[in-house]
């Protein structure tokens, strides 16, 4: 496959974004909200200081706990956060939320705004929280949300909470990404068939059932473990527990829970689980080039295509022909 060489830019221009980067960088580490704010934009739209920014962040990732939540609509997930935040903050824990919400059929745009459910998050500066756009991908993130990741550790927060979308099955983006994996659940939600959905089970680290004080909440736990009890070995040892997170209950045992999990992920080389989030940005543009060259490919691609319509070749091989032909 052939490459473009990267456009060339004058001295000045270099200097320019250099200066540019390196003050922000500088109030990243120092934790200011507005350099938080104009780097996350930055990385999340890929501007032209982007890939200088990238690089500049990191000497100084691996030191944030990156703590996933996901599960169905409706099981309070946003709430949950909002009650970890108070949690985390009363033994002085920075912490980031990024709220990942579905996205505007118009502008792209993210259009839950799940920050205005966390009101632990007012007027705390040792709290930053943005939505995020999921921009259609159906897994529940998108790559932007990985950078955006590498912009808050550098801001050296000591948690790092990613709240999904909530889809269901297909969301297990988050394994790739988080350190540690809560899936929320709560009573009344069908979860005698969303227990079984074993996407989402083989992904939890923590299973959670929320608004512990509803009627079901008990069955509902019984059916997570009788769906636990079937994994073999040491997966069907994943703790469960009931939280309600409006009133606070439970909360303090999921983060302690959470804390127990997360010694001997910080002990560990932080490369390890950076390394585990460059392959997901590297799988994700992988898969986002292909499908740009299956859209844009005219005749070629409509004869490839024929000739899995004639049986001649497999979807899988023909997907090896794009891969390996140069552009």
């Amino acid at each position: 496959m052939s490459y473009a060489k990267p456009p060339t830019t004058s001295a000045g221009a270099n200097t320019a974004t250099g200066s540019k980067v390196s003050d922000l960088l500088a109030g990243l580490r120092r934790g200011e909200r507005r350099s938080i704010a104009a780097a996350i934009t930055a990385l999340e739209s890929l501007s032209a200081d982007a890939p200088e920014l990238l690089r500049s962040l990191q000497p100084h990732l691996g030191n944030a706990l990156i703590v996933g939540l996901t599960g169905p609509p409706g099981a309070g997930k946003s709430t949950l956060v909002n009650a970890l935040i108070g949690e985390l903050r009363k033994s002085g824990r920075k912490v980031a939320v990024i709220a990942v919400d579905p996205s505007s059929p118009v502008s792209g745009g993210a259009i839950l705004g799940d920050r205005i459910r966390m009101t632990a998050a007012l007027n705390d500066d040792g709290v930053f929280v943005r939505s995020l756009a999921s921009r259609g991908y159906l897994g529940g993130l998108s790559p932007a949300a990985v950078r955006i990741i590498d912009a808050l550790d550098a801001s050296q927060f000591d948690m790092i909470l990613l709240e999904t979308v909530g889809t269901g099955q297909s969301e297990i983006d988050v394994a790739e990404v988080a350190d540690i994996r809560v899936v929320a659940s709560a009573p009344g939600l069908g979860d005698d068939i969303q227990a079984m959905k074993s996407g989402l089970l083989e992904i939890a680290d923590i299973l959670v059932v929320n608004k512990a004080d509803r009627e079901g909440a008990e069955r509902t736990l019984q059916q997570l473990k009788g769906a636990l009890s079937i994994r073999p070995g040491e997966s069907a040892k994943v703790p469960l527990l009931k939280t309600t997170a409006l009133t606070g209950e439970g909360v303090d045992e999921l983060l302690a829970i959470i804390d127990d999990l997360a010694a001997p992920i910080l002990a560990a080389p932080a490369a390890d689980r950076r390394r585990r989030r460059a392959r997901y940005l590297i799988a994700r543009a992988a898969a986002d080039l292909v499908a740009d060259r299956i859209k844009t490919g005219g005749d070629v691609i409509n004869q490839l295509a024929d000739t899995v319509l004639n049986g001649q070749i497999t979807p899988t091989d023909a997907a090896r022909v794009i891969l390996e032909s140069k552009e």
